[in-house]
Order: structure tokens, then sequence, then C-alpha cells
């Protein structure tokens, strides 16, 4: 009797080194009561150190290895085609003398971004200018403008990056996190293509 097994690929999961990695791992499963332990417990993958931090499993091994397991079983597959293993290594600590570095780095670079763009588009004559226009009394530092400036300068990259240090302002991503997401996803479909062996072959191999 023929057996349907519906799958869905994860797209990424996160494992130890030297960990198994098994079917109910790397994938959602739909499958008869019967035969659905068995399919959790099929290992796909053994992690080892010769695969470094990414491991691919193409959904063809996966369909290859339940055939192997079940006899007869009718293999339908949704979503994604490959699910990417990230393996996560130890990491070294950041030296504090380091982190203040790049903190100093950061901040004097963002400065200086600013004050170089305040220069280009003269943002002193401009508010110069306008309290001028407004009061009528020319003035080379109207600290009425300047200050409550500075202030929503501040405020102003609060909401657009929708972050008040580890706290969020509302549900919605901030510009800097959509990037981050199509940056990951445009590295993980490299290396979809480039570290999967089953995505390519020479017409020469046997």
């Amino acid at each position: 009797m023929e057996k349907t097994i519906y799958i869905r690929m994860r797209n990424r999961v996160l494992a130890k080194p030297e960990e198994s990695i098994y079917l109910d791992d790397i994938a959602q499963i739909i499958a008869p009561e019967t035969i659905i332990p068995k399919l959790k417990k099929l290992k796909v993958h053994q992690i080892s150190v010769h695969d470094r931090n990414i491991v691919i499993i193409d959904v063809m091994k996966v369909i290859r290895l339940i055939s192997n397991l079940i006899e007869n079983a009718d293999v339908q597959t949704i979503g994604p085609a490959q699910t990417i293993v990230e393996v996560m290594l130890k990491k070294k600590q950041m030296s504090l003398p380091f982190f203040i570095l790049i903190w100093f780095l950061l901040f004097f670079g963002s400065a200086m971004a600013i004050m170089n763009f305040h220069d280009d588009v003269s943002m002193r004559s401009v508010q110069e200018k306008l309290y001028k226009i407004i009061t009528g009394v020319e003035d080379t530092k109207p600290w009425i403008f300047q200050i409550p400036y500075s202030i929503g300068l501040g405020l102003g990259m609060i909401l657009f990056f929708n972050h008040v240090f580890q706290k969020r302002i509302n549900e919605e991503p901030s510009p800097l996190e959509v990037e981050m997401f199509n940056y990951q996803m445009d590295l993980d479909n490299y290396v979809i293509i480039h570290e999967n062996k089953e995505s390519m072959k020479r017409t020469n191999d046997d």
C-alpha cells in the first residue's frame, strides 16, 4: 500500500559540533501515524570537523533516505528544496580594549559624517537666515534653532532604527533590519548554490 509523506524543509537550522541531524530537525512532517516515529528518528547527517560551519542538506537526499527506509513511500515536498545547517562553533569573547576602540571609531566616525553633511548643505547659514526672517535680528548663534534641531536629530535616529538600546519601540522592522534580512537572504542563496554539491555537476563526472 502506498504511503503518502509530506515534508517541508526548514530554511535554517542551528546545530552543535559533532551533532547528529535527524529528519525531525530539518523538516516538518505529515505522514500516517504508524510511520511518523520512524521518520523523526531518520538520521540525515552526522556533523564532523570537515563540514566547517555550514552544511547544505538537499531534499533529494532526504527523499532517497525515506525511500530506503519505507517501501512504496510517496514523498511530496513543499517549500524550500534545501536546508542550511549552521554549526555553532565557539566564538572568541571580545576583549574590553578592542570593544572600546570600536565604540570610539563608530562614535567619532558618525559624528564626523554628520558634521561634514551639515557643512556641505550650509546648515548653519540656513538656520541664521531662518532666525533673521522670523525675528528680524541677525545672530551668528541661533540657539533657539540649533538646540531643538540637535535633540530632534537624535530622536529621529532612534525612531528610524526603531530601538532604544535593546528595547523595540514597535513591532515594525527598522530599515536596517530589512537590509540585514535582504543581505541574509542573498547570503543564503549564495551558500545554497555554491556549497550544495548536488546543485552542480560536471558533464565528465562519473
